[in-house]
Order: structure tokens, then C-alpha cells, then sequence
């Protein structure tokens, strides 16, 4: 089965030429939204996605605004309100080390260098200057921010993340 990635969600049109404005769900809306770029729209249930390749890409206000190649107006694209763009895993193309994609991340084990089970992420936030996951422990959760001070390796065949807490993290 093949599998797909969220890459963002359409929430408007934006003016007459067929642009579409999304809200990313990609650390990489540069390679994702690129000129050329193969991704499909899916519709809520759908099992199959409408093929799209981006034409242009621009960023306004807090949005992605994209175009696909052969839907040069509004009308070709207020279908697409509502939907989530996907890329196919084939498309995903190699990252840079240490850099990872959300999936492979959501759902490892962390431990602390001493072999202190912390728990599982849950998820990942992008705030800013680094990424943060999202830790859901025994009774809470804890927030530990992608850098290398406390990030010590991931093991993504074995799901598991070692850090060393800094002071106060695990409080």
C-alpha cells in the first residue's frame, strides 16, 4: 500500500488566478511547495487524491499561497477548500543529517542517557528556532526541545531517542 504525508491543509482560494492559500504541516514548505513539486489534494474519506503540481508558490501574512500547473482560475481550485495536500512517500526525497521527517519521530521511546524511561512523543511543535516534541510520560507531559545539548541520538529503526535533560526540563 502506498503511503501519503500531510504536507498541509487548503483552507481558502485566494483572489481569481487559481491560488489557493495552506497552512503548512512541513518543516520543508521550501521543497514541499517548489515549483514542480507532485502532490495530490484529499478530500475528507477519500482513498485517492486529486494529482496537483505546483506552478508558483509565495508566502503571505502566515499562509503558503500556491498555484497548480493547468488550473489557472478561481474556479478550477474552490473544490479544493477544505481539503489536505499530500506527498507521496516517493516524493519525499532525502533529508540533511539530523534532519527528520514528523513521522519518524512521533511515536519513538525517549530515554534519558542514564536509561531512564521518559515515554513516547506525541507530537511535534515548531515554535521557532528548533522544533520541540512533545512527550507524553506515566502522569505528564513533558516538552524537550530539539537541540543538541539534550538531544543526544535517535534511532529510527528502533524508535528510541536518548537525551540528557537539562536542569529543570523534567520537572
Amino acid at each position: 500500500m502506498s503511503k501519503w504525508f500531510n504536507v498541509g491543509k487548503i483552507v481558502n482560494t485566494h483572489g481569481l488566478r487559481g491560488e489557493v492559500r495552506v497552512l503548512a504541516q512541513t518543516d520543508f514548505p521550501e521543497k514541499r511547495f517548489k515549483k514542480g513539486s507532485e502532490l495530490a489534494v484529499f478530500k475528507k474519506g477519500d482513498k485517492e487524491g486529486i494529482p496537483v503540481t505546483v506552478a508558483a508558490h509565495r508566502t503571505h501574512k502566515n499562509f503558503d499561497l500556491l498555484t497548480f500547473e493547468g488550473r489557472p482560475s478561481i474556479e478550477d481550485v474552490e473544490a479544493f477548500k477544505g481539503t489536505v495536500l499530500k506527498v507521496h512517500e516517493t516524493h519525499l526525497g532525502d533529508l540533511d543529517e539530523g534532519e527528520f521527517y514528523f513521522y519518524e519521530i512521533v511515536g519513538c521511546r525517549v530515554e534519558t542517557v542514564s536509561g531512564e524511561v521518559i515515554g513516547r512523543v506525541t507530537e511535534v511543535l515548531t515554535p521557532g528556532a528548533n522544533d520541540v516534541w512533545v512527550v507524553k510520560g506515566e502522569s505528564k507531559e513533558f516538552y524537550i526541545p530539539y537541540i543538541a545539548d539534550v538531544v543526544k541520538s535517535i534511532d529510527k529503526n528502533e524508535k528510541l531517542i536518548v537525551i540528557e535533560p537539562m536542569e529543570g526540563l523534567l520537572e
